[in-house]
């Protein structure tokens, strides 16, 4: 295996990237260091592209279908990676894991049903049930003032499903705070959603991408007596960055529960994955591990740079240590400044462009996330605008 040179500053102007070259659609100026959207500036391991250029070198791209040996490396790799065994066929396929929300959200409740969230979290919770009709019940998470970390409010919770949720977004590793959901913690919410009956959709794209001592644990491989509650949604996209190639898997070990989500996406029109999606999906279950464990070093120092520089310079953000993801909540409440006024001041004074912590509902009033998955000597470049923004 060749190794991924992680310092690279590979150029993505000019390439239809989101992150890059649509700042001027998203914030208005296009004169920003882009560190928001969430997909990496490493190269994907090498056996992928060497995979991709194989099956472009046949020349022929017609109809084609997911082969058995991407659930057979998928199950390796669930087992190897999580400890968690799972059946091939309990395993269906998306391009990603919203529309896989979306679907989910359509075959399992109708127009009007309550679907709980705990806020603030990904924004395209909030979009899904939206545009789909439903209605939204809030769980607000709990920022814990000694661990700096956030909590589930457990009565809030129940309070919730008592009010008629029929299904429940989980967010593990949770999208923004970084947090990595405890084997209590996961127990405790699946009892309570078992006893009202409330289905789990719990979106895992971001579980490979946990530093230890942290452990990621499936909440469906909890105990047997869960499994036919959760709908699990896992992808290769945020660990390999391969966001772009458009695949993801769906895991529903019940069988009427996964020919209704089947059902579900036929009556939407899906067919199968992109050609190139399956290949790279494959390719990097198959051959990124220790690609991965290199990411996760590498990660690990860029946080550890951020909270010595933020401890430096800008003593009032304080960083959401995160568990898990390459995503860095950073709580901007001391500085006293209103989102607007955050925003305006990272985009036309630091000439940076974060996430506004508001777009991810209740809670994320004062915060902004900002993506660390780059090369060293762009961190720094990032680092110093936000320091030359907000001090």
């Amino acid at each position: 295996m060749k190794s991924i040179n992680f310092q690279q500053v590979v150029d993505r102007a000019k390439t239809a990237s989101v992150k890059w070259d649509l700042t001027k659609v998203v914030f208005g100026t296009e004169d920003v260091l882009p560190m928001w959207v969430a997909d990496m500036d490493f190269k994907p391991p090498f056996e992928v592209h060497e995979a991709l250029q194989e099956r472009i070198s046949h020349g022929i791209y017609g109809y084609t279908y997911v082969p058995s040996s991407v659930a057979a490396i998928i199950q390796k790799w669930l087992e190897n990676r999580h400890k968690w065994t799972i059946d091939p066929s309990w395993l269906l396929y998306s391009t990603g894991v919203v529309p896989s929300i979306s679907v989910a959200i359509k075959a399992f409740t109708k127009p009007g049903d309550k679907i709980l969230i705990q806020s603030p979290v990904y924004t395209p919770f909030y979009d899904m049930i939206k545009k789909n009709d439903r209605t939204i019940l809030h769980s607000p998470l709990t920022l814990s003032q000694s661990k700096k970390q956030y909590e589930i409010d457990l009565k809030d919770f129940e309070e919730k499903l008592i009010k008629g949720a029929k299904l429940f977004l989980l967010c593990n590793p949770h999208n923004p705070g970084g947090r990595v959901w405890s084997e209590n913690e996961l127990r405790s919410i699946a009892d309570l959603c078992l006893k009202y009956n409330c289905l789990i959709l719990s979106d895992e794209i971001h579980s490979d991408l946990v530093f230890p001592p942290n452990v990621h644990i499936p909440i469906a491989s909890l105990d047997e007596k869960y499994k036919n509650q959760i709908i699990t949604f896992i992808a290769p996209s945020k660990t390999f960055n391969l966001a772009g190639l458009q695949s993801s898997a769906v895991i529903i070990s019940d069988e009427d529960k996964r020919e209704k989500f089947k059902n579900e996406q036929e009556r939407q029109g899906f067919f199968t994955l992109n050609t190139f999606g399956i290949i790279a999906m494959e390719a990097s279950y198959r051959h990124g591990e220790k690609w991965l464990n290199e990411l996760l070093a590498y990660l690990k120092e860029n946080i550890e740079i951020t909270k010595e520089f933020l401890r430096v310079n800008l003593p009032d953000i304080n960083l959401i240590e995160p568990e898990g993801t390459y995503l860095l909540w950073l709580d901007c409440r001391q500085l006293k400044l209103t989102d607007e006024e955050i925003k305006h001041a990272l985009l036309y004074k630091g000439k940076l462009a974060l996430e506004p912590g508001n777009k991810y509902g209740p809670g994320g009033e004062g915060f902004v996330r900002m993506n660390i998955a780059c090369a060293r000597e762009t961190l720094m470049d990032g680092l110093n605008r936000l320091k030359k923004a907000l001090n």
